[in-house]
């Protein structure tokens, strides 16, 4: 029985040395400014929660300290995006809501991010489009599966 060897890999290190880059150019160019990315991410970061998201699990989320996670929450709060509620599991705890405003805000970049990802990708070969989006789309969920804490301290906000 003869075994034949397996096919020589390609170097693909190269190529994935570029990723992170990408990631970050994609950011910067495809946003109007900082506090748009900042804001979406907070939004979205509640959105996603499988439970209730306090001020330290967005800046575990966010990879911040809780100090700089509760400036940028206080301005959701102070623009009517989100809301403090006491927490339904315990009440000494305070967890964040989505607004209806802040929803909204959520749809509406939703929104601007899909015609940005159609425009940038209008020469593509349909395709090709649907492909990247797919493997755009599973990449978030394999990440966020990846980086989510096994446990999430408890929160005295």
């Amino acid at each position: 029985m003869s075994s034949s060897p397996p096919p020589p890999e390609s170097d693909d290190s190269a190529l994935f040395h570029q990723v992170g880059p990408a990631l970050s150019r994609l950011r910067r160019r495809t946003s109007s400014s900082r506090g748009d990315l900042t804001r979406n991410m907070i939004l979205n970061i509640v959105a996603d929660a499988p439970g209730e998201m306090t001020v330290g699990g967005i800046a575990t989320e966010m990879g911040v300290t809780q100090p700089v996670a509760s400036r940028s929450i206080a301005a959701l709060i102070t623009a009517g995006l989100l809301r403090r509620a006491a927490s339904q599991a315990d009440g000494r705890r305070t967890v964040l809501e989505l607004t209806d405003t802040g929803e909204a805000e959520r749809r509406r970049y939703a929104t601007g991010q899909s015609k940005t990802f159609t425009h940038i990708t209008a020469a593509w070969d349909p395709a090709e489009r649907r492909q990247f989006a797919q493997y755009l789309i599973r990449y978030s969920h394999d990440s966020s599966t990846w980086s989510a804490p096994p446990t999430r301290p408890i929160d005295h906000d």
